[in-house]
């Protein structure tokens, strides 16, 4: 057969045999220390500075920190957890991320199971209790929180002021777009709006979830098994979709970094934005122009006398089973987490509040921020931290983001497509949707031979 082939195609053949051969019998060599993996260089700072304090302490046993970009570190853990290929000792996990992680057996989830260790230390009580949920799975705890991550409203003071409106009369949503609704308007005579009032669109979902985890709904129940269609999505989902399309349209999408953000933002494009901490860090950083013209509220209730506040994002720090000192690592996160150091840290560099509750006495989150108005954003966040809400996690979060929002944006193109302004109007449109979205989700998750015929 070599006949029939070129000489290029058989050498390269070849190297490709031989190459592979000598890889496969080079010897791993265990690598010195610990090695923790990280997705975001600013964390991997906060890491090190923790790193640089432990390993004089700890000569045998160094912590090396690495920074992988988020993509890179989720196909090789996944690789090592599945394959055994090398993969850090100690792992930071995005939530976007964590439901692969859950997405096979339960014995192959490739993190060690810390819920002991964290009931035998006592712990549990020194951790703001809804900061766990993201990364615990049928009531076993796989990672520490690294945030909280409160949401507030963050809206422009200056525009909302010099209007005369005083957002003490705002309790819920309802009135959040009546009270707000003079500054809706067309400056420019062109028949569009040039101020909308809130950052949320048919295809933003981080903000379809913020306001559904806020009313009290979700994707999954605490069993995991998804509730797309309950009645409190139905009737939340129909009241974003008047927001968000048909002639009473009053909110838009708007970027937060790069030089159309500055432009929109220093026109007055956006009114208010769903802001958690770490989105406060980041405007700081990308729309310097708005400082003094910003300050923070508690999101408006759904109902009266109903939760103020929601969250967004998200990342933990587990020990993944092919550390072969478990113990080290666990002293390590827990003097990396937990330290007053690293909170002042967080804070400073990115507004983050700490989940560790003895942390939340340091005298940083008081301090008045310039930027915001003279607010003490810190506390401001921490007020809420307590009652953010319990996420689940699911192998199918992200499955169950893809057909959500497409019910959500199909809701949209029919309050459009008849002008609907009443929510009580799209309700059986919205609910006809989700029931097709949850039978689709059902239809996936079943045809997983793994998490379909898994007990909790």
């Amino acid at each position: 057969m070599l006949r029939f082939q070129s000489f290029g195609l058989v050498l390269v053949t070849v190297l490709a045999a031989v190459s592979t051969t000598l890889v496969l019998l080079q010897p791993v060599e265990p690598q010195d220390g610990l090695q923790y993996w990280t997705f975001d260089r600013s964390h991997a700072q906060v890491a090190s500075a923790a790193a640089a304090n432990w390993n004089p302490r700890h000569p045998d046993l160094p912590v090396r920190v690495t920074t992988l970009t988020g993509p890179t570190l989720l196909t090789r853990m996944l690789s090592g957890f599945y394959s055994d290929t090398p993969v850090g000792d100690m792992i930071e996990v995005e939530r976007g991320q964590i439901g692969q992680v859950f997405a096979g057996p339960v014995q192959d989830i490739g993190f060690v199971d810390l819920t002991d260790r964290i009931d035998r230390d006592g712990l549990r009580a020194a951790i703001n209790a809804p900061s766990l949920s993201p990364w615990s799975l049928h009531g076993r705890n796989y990672g520490l929180p690294h945030d909280v991550h409160p949401t507030m409203l963050l809206y422009r003071s200056d525009l909302v002021e010099a209007a005369g409106i005083d957002v003490r009369q705002i309790e819920t949503w309802d009135d959040y777009f009546r009270v707000m609704r003079p500054l809706f308007r067309d400056h420019d005579g062109d028949g569009r709006p040039d101020t909308y009032l809130l950052n949320t669109s048919p295809t933003n979902m981080g903000a379809h979830e913020v306001m559904l985890l806020q009313a009290g709904g979700g994707m999954f129940d605490a069993a995991g098994q998804p509730v797309l269609n309950s009645e409190i999505n139905v009737r939340t989902v129909a009241r974003m979709v008047v927001w968000m399309a048909g002639p009473n349209r009053m909110t838009a999408d708007a970027p937060v970094s790069g030089p159309s953000a500055i432009k929109l933002a220093g026109e007055g494009y956006m009114l208010a934005f769903l802001a958690p901490d770490w989105f406060a860090g980041a405007i700081k950083k990308e729309l310097p122009n708005l400082a003094g013209k910003l300050k923070f509220m508690p999101l408006p209730a759904w109902e009266r006398g109903g939760r103020r506040t929601s969250v967004l994002g998200g990342t933990m720090v587990g020990i993944t089973k092919a550390c072969r000192q478990p113990d080290e690592a666990w002293a390590f996160i827990k003097h990396l987490y937990f330290a007053p150091e690293t909170a002042r840290r967080l804070y400073a560099t990115f507004c983050i509040v700490s989940p560790i509750k003895s942390n939340w006495s340091l005298a940083c989150y008081d301090e008045p921020d310039p930027y915001f108005s003279g607010q003490p954003v810190g506390r401001l966040f921490l007020n809420l931290a307590g009652d953010v809400p319990e996420r689940i996690p699911s192998p199918f979060y992200a499955s169950a983001t893809t057909v959500l929002s497409a019910a959500i944006v199909g809701s949209c193109r029919h309050v459009d497509r008849h002008g609907i302004t009443d929510p009580a109007a799209v309700e059986p449109e919205v609910r006809r949707r989700l029931d097709a979205a949850q039978a689709e989700l059902l239809g996936i998750m079943q045809r997983n031979v793994f998490v379909a015929g898994r007990a909790p």
